[in-house]
């Protein structure tokens, strides 16, 4: 069931055999494809690649291939997976068992009638024996199950455990580095792994571009305009900022809008005073970026980081990394994930899901630039409307307290509420809210409180979608433990829904039933 080496018992199977790339519509699985692309590239592998949605479109290629389905998990990530063993059980052996029992019996019936009687004592204690085991199997697997769905765990970037793959067949390549970084940064953003996962495997990215920019110094490209350049930075958490004005990233980053509470008053003189004591002009913060002073940005981080600090924003520079594309162009790996993210769930343009895949696929190119610019825009957008329905439904309570966890549910109407019928821009904005919810409320029980949030996902269909995260107190690993809350709901009160999302935590259901729904979910979680 797991691989214990990656090269022989996954690549060299696969390389030999025309190949199916099932990727899911998340940024880190983009990436891994990327690499495995490039690999595929390098050894003439053919493959098909085949976006999925969700667990509907991998449930008969798991069915059809159980026997050669492999688990590729790095060995120090600890995610309790259970073996095969332990979750299906062959019941042909208790099937031969029973028969051979039956069968022995009517053999015995020209045999003495005392010995058939002992025999058939013997064989019913074995019988007896069996279904015991099999009940104990039973019961052993329900708990397993629970324990394991209970919460949803996430391991190493998968796009790393592809330049891994990369790296020990001496194969890997810049371009396959930066995929992986992107992959590690998408996890981040989304908050898909604690900030001690993120740090340790930035620390083991940070080797490889070492070793890296030590291999290609010396290289005739290194000068080159199409040379690719690689740094590992401690920048600001303020999205987009490079591309973007400085005033419009601290407003529309959840850092420092949540920090500076700008949805109210005093948040924006408090914002004033934080420029003031920068010192920057007004003038110069409200322009973009790269049209700003050099003598201002050449010492802007560390200016930044200073009056952040008397602020009470101690964390406002991140480990991260950079790259240069020739002289002009400069990235962040966050840069890159906001604008694919953004790509990948566009809907600005009636296009199909596999069209915003395509594209965002290809953004992670360095030779499309011009579609990293676009989905760079296209992030503005969403980061904004993120920020204007967080100020709405603090400004307007919108959150309810439903005793066990709060419920925010976005109206028909609510401006931009078609993006948020996305998952990734519904957990950005999810999560964005409960931060800036326990930030402007007294009540210190919000802190443990997790949220539930609904927004209209097919008014033709009359259906939602409904998302739960955990509490802003959590910073476990377990990232999930509402999967098996919305099952329960939805069972006890025939809820129509769909449970289709990779993440569990994730449904789309029916407008009617939200009420009833709900009732359950507070009566289970209580």
């Amino acid at each position: 069931m797991f691989v214990t080496d990656i090269r022989r018992e996954f690549y060299e199977v696969v390389v030999n055999q025309r190949v199916a790339l099932l990727v899911s519509p998340d940024i880190d699985s983009l990436c891994a494809c990327k690499i495995l692309q490039a690999l595929f590239h390098c050894d003439q592998v053919q493959y098909t690649l085949v976006p999925v949605t969700g667990w509907q479109d991998l449930g008969t290629a798991f069915i059809e291939h159980k026997e050669q389905i492999k688990l590729l998990i790095k060995q120090d990530d600890d995610l309790g997976v259970p073996s095969y063993d332990d979750i299906f059980r062959d019941d042909e052996e208790d099937e031969e068992g029973d028969g051979e029992d039956s069968g022995n019996e009517s053999d015995g019936g020209s045999e003495p009638s005392g010995k058939r009687r002992r025999f058939d004592e013997g064989a019913v204690e074995r019988r007896i024996e069996r279904r015991r085991a099999k009940r104990e199997w039973e019961a052993r697997r329900r708990e397993i199950l629970f324990d394991y769905e209970q919460y949803e765990y996430h391991g190493t970037s998968a796009a790393m455990v592809m330049f891994e793959l990369a790296w020990v067949m001496t194969k890997d390549t810049k371009d396959m580095l930066w995929w992986s970084i992107i992959g590690l940064t998408d996890q981040w953003i989304h908050d898909r792994i604690t900030h001690m996962k993120y740090v340790t495997d930035i620390a083991t990215l940070q080797r490889h571009v070492s070793r890296h920019n030590h291999r290609n110094e010396d290289e005739e490209n290194s000068l080159s305009i199409d040379c690719m350049r690689i740094s590992f930075e401690y920048d600001l958490r303020l999205a987009l900022y490079q591309h973007w004005s400085l005033y419009e990233s601290i407003c529309n980053s959840s850092y420092t809008s949540c920090h500076f509470k700008l949805w109210s008053i005093n948040g924006q003189k408090k914002l004033q005073e934080f420029l003031a004591d920068m010192g920057l002009p007004l003038k110069q913060v409200q322009q973009k970026f790269n049209s700003m002073d050099m003598s201002i940005k050449e010492n802007l981080r560390e200016v930044i980081e200073e009056s952040s600090n008397k602020f009470g924003m101690k964390d406002i520079r991140v480990q991260t990394f950079g790259v240069h594309f020739g002289f002009k162009n400069r990235f962040l790996a966050s840069d890159v994930v906001h604008a694919a993210t953004a790509l990948l769930e566009n809907v600005e343009k009636d296009e199909s899901p596999t069209d915003n895949f395509i594209k965002a696929l290809d953004c992670l190119s360095r030779c499309n630039l011009d579609q990293l610019h676009l989905g760079i825009n296209l992030a503005k957008k969403k980061l904004k409307a993120i920020q204007q329905t967080v100020a709405s439904c603090i400004c307007t309570n919108l959150i309810l307290s439903q005793g066990p966890f709060l419920y925010c549910h976005l109206l028909e109407g609510t401006p931009d509420v078609k993006l948020f019928s996305k998952p990734m821009a519904l957990t950005l904005l999810c999560k964005y809210l409960l931060k800036a919810f326990v930030c402007s409320t007294r009540n210190k029980r919000c802190k443990v409180l997790p949220l539930i949030m609904a927004a209209p996902m097919d008014v033709e269909k009359g259906s939602v979608i409904v998302l739960g995260i955990p509490p802003e107190s959590d910073t476990s690993d377990k990232k999930n433990f509402f999967g098996r809350a919305f099952e329960k709901a939805a069972e006890s009160t025939g809820s129509r829904t769909l449970h289709d999302h990779f993440d569990t935590s994730i449904i789309e259901l029916k407008m009617e039933d939200r009420g009833k729904f709900l009732d359950a979910l507070v009566t289970l979680l209580s």
